[in-house]
């Protein structure tokens, strides 16, 4: 078997603050023979997500932060064009947690085999069929245990997870959703395209007045991509039994000093709130009832999403800093 050459892109150095190019480095790793029980894989999307921001730091976590001088890990969708593993053939399409490159071998254990619909693109398994989409489902249902009827805010409405959240809101019976986003566009898509029954551009002024003028009856349930003063607004606009779904805090990413807590935290108490933090690693068991809803939704044309697309493995740190500038509509994704 001829040697294997991957495109790679590794972490060399510590964010302080905003995360620039110099932090990262491009490689090429050179792989040996297939091993029994290897793979050898040819990635179609390579998937770049605000949480890794947070994984550029040596701080506690949920998870082990990136390592200085290995490849950044996290999801991809690719084809099998080498195998030496009976139950992972040549041709099959396999998700994989090897990250930022632009071919990978490794043992077949590591790479999970899903289908390959016609006229599905395989993007979708990152983000509205796959882990963004399970993120949002479990935030709205093991989290918050959002109810029908519910008022549901969520901020960061026209990220990956925020579009997945309101749609999913409203198939669950919402009665209204509310979301924020960072521009018009942005604002017009939530409502024109996404079910989101009002939205506003929190960059126009203060998001407790945004959110009060949106939820003139209050909100029941929170999802939070954002923190800071968004959930500081939703603390005001609460009703009495809110429940919040705490899934990012990404308005404190970047930041290099302390974000201030909310000022009015004792709203948690006088009207009996609920603010849950969560990671899906809790809630894989929710998968397959997941995927058997989202399924049906999507085959039945009730599921909208976005993408945005830089091409190239080799542009993969301008995706994720674009990204994390708000400079994606739906999921940003690098394709290979």
């Amino acid at each position: 078997m001829s040697e294997f050459m991957s495109t790679q892109i590794q972490l060399v150095s510590r964010p302080s603050g905003w995360p620039a190019h110099e932090n990262f480095r491009t490689t090429v790793v050179t792989y040996g023979d297939l091993q029994p029980g290897q793979v050898r894989v040819r990635n179609a999307f390579v998937s770049v997500d605000p949480y890794m921001r947070g994984r550029m730091n040596d701080v506690r976590s949920y998870v082990a932060p990136f390592a200085l001088g290995e490849t950044i890990s996290g999801g991809a969708i690719g084809r099998v064009v080498e195998s030496a593993a009976d139950d992972v053939p040549t041709g099959s399409v396999v998700l994989h947690q090897h990250g930022w490159s632009d071919t990978v071998q490794d043992d077949a254990s590591t790479f999970r085999v899903v289908p390959d619909v016609p006229g599905m693109p395989l993007s979708l398994r990152l983000h509205v069929l796959g882990m963004t989409g399970l993120t949002a489902y479990v935030g709205l249902t093991a989290i918050a245990g959002m109810r029908e009827g519910d008022t549901v805010f969520v901020s960061g409405a026209a990220g990956a997870v925020g579009t997945a959240a309101g749609q999913i809101a409203k198939l669950l019976g919402a009665g209204r959703v509310i979301g924020s986003a960072g521009s018009p566009e942005k604002v017009a898509l939530l409502t024109e395209k996404y079910g989101y029954d009002a939205a506003f551009n929190y960059k126009d002024g203060d998001v407790r007045a945004q959110l009060a003028e949106a939820a003139p009856d209050g909100i029941d349930v929170y999802f939070d991509n954002v923190g800071g003063d968004h959930l500081e607004a939703a603390l005001d606009a609460f009703n009495d039994g809110g429940r919040a779904a705490l899934c990012g805090a990404i308005a404190s990413y970047n930041t290099s000093e302390k974000t201030p807590g909310p000022d009015n935290m004792g709203n948690i108490i006088t009207r009996g709130l609920t603010l849950q933090g969560f990671t899906l690693a809790s809630y894989l068991h929710l998968a397959p009832e997941f995927q058997e809803r989202m399924t049906a939704w999507f085959a039945a044309g009730k599921v909208a999403y976005d993408e945005t697309v830089v091409d190239g493995i080799e542009n993969t740190v301008d995706a994720f800093l674009d990204m994390m500038r708000g400079g994606n509509t739906g999921k940003m994704l690098v394709r290979v």
